[in-house]
This record gives structure tokens, C-alpha cells and sequence, in this order.
């Protein structure tokens, strides 16, 4: 067997693997002596090599040749010193990258490798909803003393929606960088809004594994300042919505409006609730949302937008 290929990377180990399958090259993955242990309880390797009979290889590296740059193949170019670049975006450099590239790798991409050493981010993105949830709390508690708990409430959920969360990943590329599996890579994975927002959480848990609370705190900061300055002073403007659509619905004589949990779907740390909302018993509107509340809210403002174009016509 000869050497043709070799990295610091597990996964990108497996996707050049899984491109030489494609062609019908067979090829054994070796890893070296592992680190010591992440803080999720991961064994890293010093390198991966992959190895081809010797008849193979030269057709092998001119496969490989013709690849890099690919995005559908990880940017074997790249390697984990691309990294750099998003963790200067992050405005912090890891000490354990394995955290990082965990947190980057979509469950799609897990599910395509045949070895079982891929891990996705679903984890992390546990983790990471709830240190984020943690300290955007903090930080509303800070700044806004004066507003009252709903309020503040509402400010966070405005704050840490799928929607603001993949804004903040759009900013710093998190996209070009996520390792997809072939048919989110086909079907536009790196601009959908969930995965994004995912990402996010994901990268915040790995920052904050990484490198303790006050680190992964200094990050929310920058990531959300001009957010809490004006994106949630905004949302607090704008107010309730399933408020503002109960008071038009009264001062129209109206029943009041129902909301309906109509579907769920995905794993229970990670579900999407769609929901329905019916004024005078029929639906006007529908929205989705990683929590009732948040889908709620969507629907009551596509309603509200609805029955005043019955009531007072397009504006």
C-alpha cells in the first residue's frame, strides 16, 4: 500500500475516502497516536494517512489533484490552517480545532461516513442554545434595567431567533465553512437559514468548551452589540404581536384569535413547530419556529398583516 494523502483531519480523511470510492478505488485510513482528551471526551490523532494499492496510485493523486478547491469536498486545500480565517472572524484561535471542526459538521456529513469517527454538531448545538439563551439574558439584564420581564423576553427571543442567528453566521462566512454531506451540499446547505443558525449555536458551545465562560462571553458581546442597540430596542418597539393582533381583532368586534400547533418534526433538542392561527374559526395564517412561541408570534404578525388588508385594504 502507498501513502497518497494525509492530514490532521478525520473528516477530511473520510470525504477524500469517499471520493476515491466514487471512482472505485479502494483505500485504508491509518490514524496515529492520539491527544489527550477535549473537553467532550474526544480522541483527536496527530495525522490520518490514506493509503491505495500501488497500481492506484498515481491515478489517486491525479483524482485528488483535480479536487481541491472543491467546496462539495471540504476545500482539501484548505486544511485545518483555513480555520484561521474563521477563527479570525471569531475573534478567537482554538487550542483544540477538533472542537471546532466538530462544531462545523452537519449530521448529513456524519451519516455518509462508513467509518463511524465523524461526529456531527447536533451536541454542541444542544449546549450552545442554552449557553447562549444564558448569556444574551445577561447581557438584556445589563442593558436595559428598566424594561420588565416581558419585555426582556421578548428582546431575547428576538435576539436568539433562527432568523438573527443565521445573520450573525452570514457575517463571518460560517457557511463556506460547514462540512455538508452530499445532498445539503447539492441542495444549497450552506445558505439555508437553519443550518446556519445551528452552526451558530454550535460554534458558541465549541468556543466556550474551548476556552471557559468569560471567553465565550466576550464573543457574545461582540457578536451582539449592534443587535442589542438596535435590533432589540426594535423589538421591543414593534411589541407583541399576538398582542397587537388581539387588540385589532377586538377594536374590529372580533373573536379572539386561536392558535394551532399543526406539525412537528426533527429530534426533540432540535424541534420545528409549525403553527396555525384562526380568526373567526379559519386559518389565516401559518409560520414555523424552533419553539411554539416563536412560531406563534410569526403567525400572529403574517395574520395581522392579513386581516387588516380584509379590513382596510392593501396599503
Amino acid at each position: 500500500m502507498v501513502v497518497v494523502f494525509s492530514t490532521r483531519s478525520e473528516i477530511e480523511a473520510n470525504v477524500v475516502r469517499s471520493l476515491l470510492e466514487a471512482h472505485g478505488i479502494p483505500s485504508v485510513i491509518a490514524a496515529g497516536a492520539p491527544h489527550p482528551l477535549s473537553p467532550l471526551g474526544k480522541h483527536g490523532v496527530s495525522e490520518v494517512t490514506l493509503s491505495v494499492d500501488e497500481q492506484d496510485a498515481d491515478e489517486t493523486r491525479r483524482i485528488i489533484d483535480s479536487h481541491r478547491g472543491d467546496a462539495g469536498l471540504g476545500r482539501l486545500d484548505r486544511g485545518r490552517a483555513g480555520y484561521e480565517a474563521l477563527e479570525d472572524r471569531l475573534g478567537y484561535h482554538f487550542r483544540d480545532r477538533d472542537l471546532l471542526e466538530c462544531a462545523l459538521t452537519h449530521r448529513s456529513r456524519a451519516n455518509e461516513d462508513e467509518t463511524g469517527t465523524v461526529k456531527d454538531n447536533e451536541s454542541l448545538e444542544f449546549l450552545g442554545d442554552s449557553v447562549l439563551g444564558f448569556l444574551v439574558a445577561e447581557r438584556l439584564y445589563q442593558a436595559f434595567p428598566e424594561s420588565d420581564e416581558g419585555q426582556k423576553s421578548k428582546m431575547k427571543a428576538s435576539l436568539v431567533s433562527t432568523a438573527a442567528l443565521a445573520r450573525l453566521a452570514r457575517r463571518i462566512d460560517l457557511g463556506e465553512y460547514l462540512v455538508l454531506g452530499r445532498g445539503e451540499e447539492k441542495t444549497g446547505g450552506r445558505k439555508k437559514r437553519a443550518l446556519l443558525a445551528d452552526g451558530f449555536e454550535a460554534v458558541v458551545a465549541a468556543i466556550y468548551l474551548d476556552g471557559g465562560i468569560v471567553v465565550v462571553r466576550d464573543f457574545i458581546v461582540r457578536a451582539f452589540g449592534d443587535l442589542l442597540s438596535a435590533s432589540a430596542r426594535d423589538a421591543l418597539a414593534e411589541g407583541d404581536h399576538k398582542s397587537r393582533l388581539q387588540e385589532y381583532l377586538q377594536a374590529h368586534d372580533r373573536r379572539l384569535p386561536q392558535y394551532h400547533v399543526v406539525a412537528e418534526s426533527g429530534p426533540d433538542h432540535q424541534k420545528i413547530f409549525q403553527v396555525d392561527v384562526l380568526v373567526d374559526g379559519a386559518v389565516v395564517a401559518s409560520a414555523s419556529g424552533r419553539k411554539k412561541k416563536e412560531a406563534e408570534q410569526e403567525a400572529a404578525r403574517l395574520a395581522l398583516a392579513s386581516v387588516r388588508d380584509q379590513t382596510d385594504g392593501p396599503a
